[in-house]
């Protein structure tokens, strides 16, 4: 019997919990959390009516499709993950996971999650998931990570599907206002991405994968990060000059925007050197909290403007 198929006739019976968290972490949860809650934003926000159901099984495909592509991610790059200090206690690495087992995983999921999308709600919401997952593996994965700097400015659009998933699950379209949420998180990827690559670019160069720092260095990396978080400023609060929410909502955008720009002159202001740590640091965790806040702001504003009759 082939692993893949042990894994569909049971891989899971008779495991024990550490072998099927295992099998949990290939799906990359932490990266799930954001993705699912983004896609649930656009759901929430979106005119119109979806069943709770539905909408339920519609954020339940963006989850099964974000792990389907975080699953085959790994399996492409199980050598690189075994050359980082961040990666190489991954399932595939350590061997806890045979890789045919992973992409088998990872490829049932992918078509599931679009299958289930098309008939829980549409196909235009199945044809950007299927969309999404295919930019992440071919377009990120395969063919940018390993050759280009650029490769996280243009992957990054992979995991700024989400909201427009969302969004076109309710009305079956995309809007402005979709779009906005795209560009939002499209911009934010470049950054928060690059404040990780900054202190963790021994473990990059090891690899021999050509993220900013390695490639460019620090200050042309820490410049461009300055770049993308002014830029994303204004287009954070394009929502509200389309008039999809109110005041509450820009008010959020304008604060945490302009802390992230305080944080990003914070990484430009520090040596190029292992001094850069901590800033960049802070800056990651912040760019965390700052997507995450913002989204949250979104339905908030709806739900205030629905209490005050507006």
């Amino acid at each position: 019997m082939s692993d893949t198929a042990h894994l569909l006739t049971g891989a899971f019976e008779g495991t024990t919990p550490s072998r099927v968290r295992d099998y949990v972490d290939l799906l990359k949860p932490r990266v799930m959390s954001l993705v699912v809650f983004t896609g649930l934003v656009g759901v929430l926000i979106a005119p119109g009516h979806l069943h709770p159901f539905a909408a339920a099984l519609a954020v339940a495909a963006i989850a099964l499709g974000s792990g389907a592509a975080g699953c085959i991610n790994m399996w492409y790059e199980r050598d690189l993950d075994g050359l980082m200090a961040r990666t190489a206690g991954r399932p595939l690495p350590t061997g806890r996971v045979a890789p045919d087992d992973a992409l088998g995983l990872g490829v049932l999921l992918s078509i599931f999650s679009v299958l289930l999308m098309a008939v829980s709600t549409n196909f235009v919401a199945a044809a950007l998931l299927a969309t999404a997952i295919l930019f992440y593996v071919f377009v990120y994965t395969i063919w940018l990570k390993r050759r280009t700097p650029q490769n996280i400015v243009i992957g990054g659009a992979a995991g700024a599907f989400p909201p427009m998933i969302g969004w076109a699950a309710v009305g079956g379209d995309v809007s402005a206002v979709s779009i906005a949420l795209f560009l939002l998180i499209f911009l934010w990827t470049p950054p928060h991405f690059w404040a990780l690559a900054l202190y963790r670019s021994d473990d990059y160069r090891r690899a021999g994968v050509p993220m900013l720092p390695v490639v460019a260095g620090a200050r042309e990396t820490k410049r461009q990060m300055l770049v993308y978080t002014l830029a994303l400023l204004p287009v954070s609060l394009v929502p509200v000059l389309l008039g999809a929410v109110g005041w509450l909502y820009g008010a959020v955008a304008v604060a945490l925007g302009l802390v992230f720009v305080v944080r990003a002159l914070g990484v430009w202001r520090t040596a190029d050197d292992a001094s850069a740590h901590p800033p960049a640091r802070r800056m990651f965790r912040f760019s965390l909290l700052y997507l995450a806040a913002l989204f949250a702001a979104l339905p908030l504003d709806r739900l205030l403007s629905w209490a005050t009759g507006g």
